[in-house]
């Protein structure tokens, strides 16, 4: 099961995940993106929740997002995280706004 959320600002957020709490999931099964690396690293140190890793996406595509845009990378980890390839684009659109996404995949 995976939810897809987008909100403007840490706040909210920080709201969102605390629902996603009481449905069950576990603040390893929330992931928080932002199109600002820096940004994204500090909200999720913030709010204690999981960052895509080599354990979600796997040694190659771990790799590889070292050498592409930031745009790519984005795209590839929240379809690790559990969006398709379709939704990992709109979502990463939505990213170019300013806005954050939150997904939770049990």
């Amino acid at each position: 099961m995976t939810e897809n959320l987008t909100v403007e600002n840490v706040l909210q957020a920080k709201e969102q995940v605390e629902k996603l709490e009481i449905k069950g999931y576990s603040r390893d099964e929330i992931y928080i993106f932002s199109h600002s690396k820096q940004r994204g690293d500090h909200i999720s140190d913030a709010l204690h929740t999981e960052e895509v890793g080599i354990e979600e996406q796997g040694f190659i595509d771990s790799i590889k997002n070292m050498f592409v845009s930031r745009g790519d990378e984005l795209r590839s980890k929240m379809e690790a995280a559990g969006l398709s390839a379709h939704e990992a684009a709109n979502a990463e659109a939505v990213l170019d706004t300013g806005k954050l996404i939150i997904i939770a995949k049990k």
